[in-house]
């Protein structure tokens, strides 16, 4: 079953949102930098955006932050779509 946003979040940081997906996206990570998420087929599928900064998974979230050049209405389209392909737990 593949993720879906069901909800985005602003957070203080304005580069970051919070996607709230289903399912639940399991353990507690976060990477910083592609090479990071390298083996972690969620984290590698986010990163294969490009103007993906950095990314946490949390037990019910994800964070993902985004370069200052990419904008959030273009981002979110391209989030999404990666999120439909990742395998989910």
């Amino acid at each position: 079953m593949p993720y879906e946003i069901k909800q985005v979040e602003t957070t203080p940081n304005p580069r970051a949102r919070k996607l709230i997906v289903e399912p639940a996206p399991g353990s507690i990570r976060s990477f910083f930098k592609p090479d990071d998420a390298q083996g972690d087929p969620l984290g590698e599928a986010l990163f294969g955006i490009e103007g993906v900064t950095n990314v946490l998974i949390h037990t019910a979230f994800i964070s993902v932050s985004i370069a200052p050049d990419q904008n959030w209405k273009t981002m979110l389209p391209k989030l999404r779509a990666a999120l439909k392909v990742a395998p989910a737990p």
